[in-house]
This record gives structure tokens, C-alpha cells and sequence, in this order.
């Protein structure tokens, strides 16, 4: 899963997949603001064939916590 999220961020954001860890947040990446966040959220909806919490959408401002709220709506 992290591969996938991965791949899709740094195509998003337009950074090396290698920069990215579990802990890359908007903190650490400087190209993720709120519209890269909203296509990243898009894509990774497409992805992985699934639908967010609009309330959780706001939240899921890391690597991690997107692998969290992936795994938590997957099963």
C-alpha cells in the first residue's frame, strides 16, 4: 500500500518517490497545499476503488494516517 501512495504523491506533488516517508506531511513537502491535497485525495480514491469521509478528509495530512484510514475503510 505504501508503494501505491507513494507513487501517487510523488506524481501529485512532483517530487522524487524516494522523499517520501511515512511520516511526509505538508509540513515536510512544500508543493502539498490544499488543491494538491484534493487531487491526492482524488487519486487515491480512484486507486484504491474507495470513497473518504468528507470529514476525514481535513485529517488525512500524512503518509501514515492515510495508510491508517486506507486500511480502516479496506476491511
Amino acid at each position: 500500500m505504501f508503494d501505491t501512495i507513494a507513487q501517487l504523491m510523488a506524481q501529485i506533488l512532483q517530487v522524487p518517490k524516494e522523499t517520501i516517508g511515512h511520516d511526509s506531511s505538508p509540513e515536510t513537502i512544500d508543493r502539498w497545499d490544499s488543491l494538491k491535497h484534493m487531487q491526492l485525495i482524488m487519486a487515491l480514491e480512484d486507486e484504491f476503488e474507495i470513497q473518504f469521509p468528507d470529514e476525514a478528509i481535513p485529517e488525512l495530512l500524512s503518509v501514515r494516517l492515510i495508510e491508517e484510514k486506507l486500511s480502516e475503510i479496506k476491511s
